[in-house]
């Protein structure tokens, strides 16, 4: 086991902060009452003990409020649509992965929730998950109680708009999260859809498609607003591939290291029934990514689609009637005026009026060429609108003995966005995409294009149905849990002793040794397309480790391999391009300006790493942020025969594609010193997070690279005078193997636990990070009791 030396003050802070939340005001229960115990090990990790799920649901609520309450009650002003009234029609919030002012995400969350819809859902719900969910509010409602508003950290100390949960505010907040992937993401298209005023001609001005591309990439999921990509890691491996016969599974989820997108480490405990460890996202009082005694799990991003649009035909005479089989029918207007309180400085209030339809509201992106004219408009239906059913699949799955029961667990189709990557102590491995996607097969698609153009969009991610032929519905499978979802035996599933592996691109090669699944939607995902270059770099790493030719010991991939292997922190995209690139300054040497010149030099003695000591890593990044644009650049062009080892090479033959790559180096050499460092200039001195007056360097890199860690700077589009301010990316990251006792697991949750920055668990895993040690977690009694800091905080409910 790797010894862990942290600087003493992480150490200290970290002792103090667990012993503090142990000491809070705590009730123990009455004789014959329900009581809840909650535990801490180091870095305030939960270990949460109850008789029942309400037990469990009321301890998450508590403990996740002690770290994380000014985080809850800000989304509970969103949920609600009051962030208006309480910070500021002009403030900047967040909706789901992006940001926008409070006066539109307000009137947007207030014209989505039918609050009548989500009670209704809810009720379908089986009775603990519903009894989780009331411990939950219970929870944090009690934390309130206990604290008082005096007592609560800076951000939200004393303020009005902490208030007790309801429970709607919980399924509003289960809404946004399942919307994300879909309306939610195109929820300012969605503020913008307002009829054509009268005369207005119904034509549209030629759109460019690189426009249109790029317009609809800005509201993709897998591509936030500001300049990043939701992703993720997930391999699994069967007794065939490691050294024991045991499953052995890395979950490493790039998520947001702000927001209610945090993860929050715990330990749920029903005596004799529930025994689960991970990590929740906010909100949740359930372990979304984690493991028990039997079974290990993670998710990644999935490529399916989870809506679909829908082209209508307008009556000229009113652009707010469409036609739907020869019959008119007239779109639903409602009209949603924010409280005075929510408006600034004397001005009226915010005010929008939505449309809707049969389909969905109607949205507008005319840089897309998806405006509403006089002659059409475009609507949006969202398959995860009022899916509840979350919480109930991973309650499910927690229990699981083997990845069998895992899948099984998942068959209510409460996943919403995500593949679900697994391995068991029995040796199996699974990749399973049992998201919700709209049952339109590839048929349907095209019978039911409105227009050439509009069948186009596929290709960008967008799927466009006519919306005048009631025949182009969704298919209703009964075999769906979600009426108009792809039913879970017609998603794809591979099981195997081998090996499987995601990194957001497709099912296609899950492992591409094994068949892809056949007579799979295109709504699901493409196969023959190029991959992301972190899904080619993983199955590089995972050959060359079960090859044994990667430098390590053996050819099995046990946890102590899968844990160097992720922090190896090669970048793809350097070793495909350097050797061309590296060629080239030597053939050209006498044509290139200084700069040009100084690139070359550095980038021939880079060690094509992203790690903290890797000089050059940071001019190859503002390099290819560039060079990756350039028309053609790469030598080898994808072919789908050998999809992980292409495309690749650098194409330097043409003048102008030289000249333009050339252009990009020394531009990048420009900007690396114009932000005051050196071209030189290691990782280390620019990619770095203050933790308490301390500077800690990280490592990793961003998504373009092709760096299995993934670290992003969002909202940067470049190096600054302050370095890379780190923001997105590793977030909570597991290594599960097992013995004949159960699962042997090392973490790490880079933010750590609370997102109080006078919290002193916040970024307190960071060190570790950098130093690429990870924390044993304690699942077994033994383990927690040794580990314990602080007296147990018992209390009733």
């Amino acid at each position: 086991m790797t010894s862990l030396r942290l600087p003493h003050f992480v150490r200290s802070a970290t002792c103090l902060a667990a012993a503090a939340l142990l000491s809070a005001c705590a009730t123990a229960p009455a004789a014959g009452g329900r009581g809840v115990t909650i535990e801490r090990t180091a870095h305030g990790i939960a270990h949460i003990t109850a008789p029942d799920y309400e037990g469990i649901g009321f301890g998450v609520g508590y403990a996740y409020a002690q770290d994380n309450v000014c985080q809850i009650a800000d989304h509970l002003l969103t949920v609600r649509g009051e962030r208006s009234q309480f910070l500021g029609p002009e403030g900047i919030g967040q909706l789901g992965l992006g940001r926008m002012p409070n006066a539109q995400i307000d009137l947007f969350v207030r014209a989505h929730m039918d609050d009548a819809a989500l009670a209704r859902a809810a009720a379908t719900v089986d009775p603990d998950a519903r009894a989780s969910s009331r411990g939950y509010i219970a929870g944090y409602n009690r934390y309130l109680q206990d604290t008082g508003p005096n007592g609560l950290p800076e951000a939200c100390r004393g303020k009005p708009w902490v208030r007790p949960m309801v429970p709607t505010d919980l399924w509003r907040g289960t809404e946004l999260s399942m919307i994300q992937g879909g309306l939610g993401a195109l929820a300012g298209a969605v503020l913008a859809a307002r009829p054509p005023a009268p005369g207005t001609r119904s034509g549209e001005a030629p759109v460019d498609r690189q426009q249109a591309v790029a317009e609809i990439g800005r509201y993709s999921f897998n591509a936030n607003p500001e300049g990043g990509e939701l992703g993720s890691n997930g391999w699994a491996f069967g007794r065939n591939a490691t050294p024991d016969g045991h499953g052995v599974l890395l979950g490493n989820p790039h998520f947001p290291w702000t927001g209610t997108n945090r993860f929050w480490e715990m330990h749920l405990i029903i005596p004799g029934k529930l025994d689960v460890m991970g990590a929740g996202i906010g909100g949740s009082p359930m372990v979304v990514i984690g493991f028990n005694k039997d079974v290990a799990w993670t998710h990644t991003v999935s490529t399916g689609k989870r809506f679909t649009l829908y082209e209508l035909k307008l009556d000229p005479s009113d652009p707010t009637t469409y036609i739907v089989d020869g019959q008119p029918r007239k779109m639903t207007a409602r009209t949603i005026s924010l409280p005075a309180a929510a408006a600034a400085g004397g001005a009226a209030p915010a005010q929008k009026t939505f449309y809707g339809t049969e389909w969905g509201p109607v949205l507008s992106l005319p840089r897309a060429g998806l405006g509403w004219t006089a002659a059409k408009a475009y609507a949006i239906r969202d398959v995860n609108t009022l899916n509840v059913r979350s919480a109930q699949s991973w309650m499910r799955m927690a229990l699981a003995h083997d990845v069998a029961e895992l899948r099984a667990a998942m068959d209510n189709q409460g996943m919403p966005w995500v593949n679900t990557i697994a391995a068991d102590r029995d040796g199996h491995a699974m990749y399973a995409d049992l998201s919700v996607v709209p049952d339109v097969s590839a048929e349907m698609l095209k019978a039911c294009a409105p227009s050439p153009a509009a069948a186009a969009l596929l290709d960008t991610g967008l799927a466009v149905l006519d919306g005048s032929r009631s025949a182009c519905a969704w298919h209703r499978d009964s075999a769906a849990a979600m009426p108009g979802a792809i039913p879970p035996a017609r998603m794809p599933v591979i099981v195997t002793q081998d090996w499987v592996q995601n990194s957001n691109d497709s099912f296609w090669l899950s492992n591409p040794h094994i068949a892809p699944p056949a007579g799979i939607s295109p709504l699901v995902g493409a196969i023959g397309t190029p991959q992301r270059l972190r899904t080619r770099s993983g199955i590089l790493e995972i050959e060359g480790r079960l090859a044994g030719n990667d430098g390590l010991p053996g050819n099995r991939m046990g946890a102590a391999e899968l844990r160097s292997v992720i922090f190896r922190d090669k970048n793809l995209a350097g070793m495909l391009v350097m050797d061309d690139l590296a060629a080239a300054c030597s053939a050209d040497a006498a044509a290139l300006t200084p700069d040009q010149t100084l690139g070359c030099r550095v980038l021939a003695a880079w060690d094509r790493t992203s790690d903290s000591a890797s000089k050059g890593a940071p001019l190859f990044r503002e390099f290819w942020r560039k060079a990756k644009d350039v028309p053609k650049v790469w030598r080898v062009p994808f072919d789908a025969a050998r999809p992980v080892v292409t495309p690749a090479g650098l194409d330097m033959a043409t003048p102008a594609r030289r000249d333009a790559v050339f252009k990009a180096l020394g531009d990048a050499v420009g900007i690396v010193r114009t932000a005051g460092f050196a071209a030189d200039v290691p990782l280390a001195e620019v990619q770095t997070r203050m933790v308490r007056g301390q500077k800690v360097t990280l490592h990793g890199g961003d998504e373009f690279e092709g760096v299995l860690n993934k670290v992003e700077s969002q909202g940067q589009s470049l190096i600054r005078p302050t370095g890379y301010q780190v923001n997105f990316g590793t977030s909570y990251i597991q290594a599960v193997s097992f013995d004949d006792r159960g699962p042997v697991a090392q973490a790490l949750l880079t933010y750590g636990q609370s997102s109080d920055p006078a919290s002193p668990l916040a970024y307190d895993q960071l060190p570790l990070f950098s130093a690429k040690q990870w924390l044993p977690l304690p699942f077994h009694r033994a383990d927690i009791d040794a580990q314990r800091v602080g007296a147990p905080l018992h209390l009733a409910y």
